[in-house]
């Protein structure tokens, strides 16, 4: 009975130590709650800032679309470099919040990791206290239990204790089962935002660049016209006219290629996404009024889209990087400007055309929905968007053109035979 009571008072004695220990995490608990919720409260109002910035980067898209309806003048130009720059710079501000509630969200985040970790070694410990207590109390066999005692009321209370403390070991392994889970998947959201902060600082150094861009872009056209109308229209009609000598030139030669379209080698269905998150074509592909009036051929090789300078452009399906140059360098305002040709894994090619900026290289492998470049207005463009042409993936390379628009130039860019251009519409999700 003696040995009985000692045991009671030693796990007494434990009790009393955990519960002081509890005491003494309790200050620690309610500090990293308190981090927490200002945590919370300072993402809850970078989102209301977000929301904010996204309606103010809405109403510049519309003031872009309105101008870009207007005929063309130096007014309207400048109008739309300015309006550019200053959904750039919303846009920079809008990347910085997205910066700094990630930052927040990892913070927030490895607190809750750490919870969970010491939550798991706590856990631990009381199971190894468990199993220590179970040891103690079995040592003895219950028939020598039973022979020392007179009293069996002492033997059951001895078998309750038992039962209770395996059913508390019980209870902390699933306890901590379910911890080290919880634990799992909060290492795996940490990691994707970590991704996510990564990918968003990219955005911020490309947007700063595509900024400076188009502060260049401005002083250039207030040089190349003297701030004078007159002399800005002289510029584009000279612009339209070596556009269209440079599109026949490139028409003829790529007729004369000798290529044979095997349909077999073509997929069938939409295989291709979306380039940009938000769709609106502005030219269809092959003979439209448009194409009358801005192609020699009239005729349109590829689809345009709606975008204002510095969209994020994204790989339609996986391929490889089969090309990218500039050809402003050798030509200024005829051709592409800044382009991307990829080719895809399931048969099909496509150059993006008029970029502000290109984020991959020559042989590198790409991903469906992976940033591939900016949207802008570089080349032969009457306003800032995308074009999109799609071939048949083996007919298609960037190529040398020496050009007899733009005499002792080589133009270097994407060159297929005529034939093997294909609708880009028949691919791409319907709208």
């Amino acid at each position: 009975m003696k040995q009985y009571q000692g045991y009671i008072k030693q796990s007494n004695k434990k009790i009393l130590f955990l519960f002081f220990g509890i005491l003494l995490l309790l200050p620690v608990f309610f500090s990293y709650a308190q981090s927490a919720e200002e945590i919370r409260d300072k993402i809850n109002q970078r989102n209301l800032d977000i929301n904010a910035l996204e309606k103010e980067i809405a109403q510049y898209q519309t003031q872009l679309n309105s101008l870009g309806k207007e005929k063309s003048s130096l007014n309207g130009s400048l109008a739309e470099l300015d309006i550019n720059r200053k959904k750039l710079i919303a846009n920079i501000s809008l990347t910085q919040k997205k910066i700094e509630n990630t930052n927040s969200k990892i913070s927030s985040l490895s607190g809750q990791i750490v919870s969970k970790e010491d939550a798991i070694e706590n856990d631990k410990e009381a199971i190894r206290v468990g199993f220590r207590e179970l040891n103690e109390s079995e040592i003895s066999s219950t028939a020598a239990v039973i022979l020392s005692k007179n009293d069996f009321t002492d033997v059951w209370n001895d078998i309750d204790h038992i039962i209770t403390i395996r059913e508390k070991v019980r209870d902390k392994i699933i306890e901590l089962r379910q911890i080290k889970g919880d634990l799992e998947d909060t290492r795996t959201v940490t990691t994707a935002a970590r991704n996510e902060l990564v990918r968003l600082k990219g955005e911020l150094a490309d947007e700063k660049k595509i900024v400076d861009q188009n502060t260049a872009e401005k002083k250039k056209l207030l040089a190349q016209t003297k701030n004078n109308e007159a002399n800005y229209q002289a510029l584009l009609a000279a612009k339209l006219a070596k556009k269209a000598a440079f599109q026949k030139e490139l028409s003829d030669y790529e007729s004369q290629l000798k290529y044979i379209l095997d349909p077999s080698k073509l997929p069938a269905g939409r295989v291709l996404s979306w380039p940009l998150d938000y769709v609106f074509v502005t030219q269809y592909f092959g003979k439209t009024e448009a194409g009358k009036r801005l192609y020699a051929t009239g005729s349109h090789n590829g689809v345009d889209f709606r975008a204002s300078v510095g969209t994020p452009l994204k790989a339609m399906s996986d391929g490889v990087v089969a090309g990218t140059g500039d050809t402003d360098l050798q030509c200024t305002g005829v051709s592409f400007g800044r382009f991307v040709l990829i080719k895809y894994n399931n048969g099909l090619a496509s150059t993006y055309g008029h970029l502000s900026l290109i984020k991959v290289s020559k042989g590198e492998k790409v991903g469906r929905g992976q940033i591939v470049g900016y949207t802008g207005n570089t080349g032969y463009s009457t306003g800032p968007h995308l074009h999109v042409s799609v071939y048949a993936k083996d007919a298609v390379d960037v190529q040398t053109l020496p050009s007899k628009s733009c005499p002792g130039k080589v133009l270097t860019q994407p060159i297929s035979p005529s034939n093997a251009y294909l609708d880009p519409m028949l691919y791409l999700p319907p709208i």
